[in-house]
């Protein structure tokens, strides 16, 4: 009897030292008020779109006027899943500062966030780094049908980060 105890405490030792397997990380650090798998279906749309065509340079397009670089689509893409990613809404940047800083003048809520370096713009819808991974967003787009679409962007940027392309101009 005594034998059959300190057979189940090791067994029982055992199992809960790796013997089930390793604990998951999460995708997302989810702070917004949509749910997990609204991210990972948003996610998905932006693996499809850089496994079929790369633009590596839309802010140079915009800002400069340039040639678009486009690449064809890289079906690894398909593979990279997010790693406790943390999405999180920012408040808009008020129409005063955004007025002050830049000379445009928006009505509240403005739209945009104030994007830190190394942005190569000020303010933006969003943005997304790298180390650690996050995207934030203006809180103003979370209910908007536009937000699908900046998040994926955003996405799609951190899948092309993790492929290791120039990331200078997204």
């Amino acid at each position: 009897m005594k034998q059959n105890a300190v057979t189940a405490v090791l067994a029982g030792i055992l199992l809960g030292c790796g013997g089930g397997g390793t604990i998951p990380t999460a995708a997302f650090i989810n702070q917004t008020q949509h749910s997990d798998a609204e991210l990972q279906a948003i996610w998905a749309e932006a693996q499809q779109s850089v496994a079929q065509q790369i633009d590596l340079n839309p802010l140079q397009q915009l800002s400069d006027d340039a040639s678009p670089e486009i690449r064809p689509g890289d079906p690894q893409a398909l593979s990279v899943e997010p790693r406790e990613l943390l999405v999180a809404p920012v408040p808009d940047v008020s129409p005063v500062a955004l007025l002050a800083a830049t000379g445009e003048k928006r009505p509240a809520p403005t739209g945009l966030i104030a994007c830190p370096k190394p942005c190569n713009v000020r303010f933006s819808t969003a943005y997304s780094f790298y180390q650690p991974e996050l995207t934030r967003y203006a809180a103003s787009w979370e209910f908007t049908e536009d937000f699908n679409v900046i998040l994926e962007y955003e996405f799609e940027n951190h899948i092309l980060s993790t492929l290791g392309y120039d990331m200078t101009w997204r």
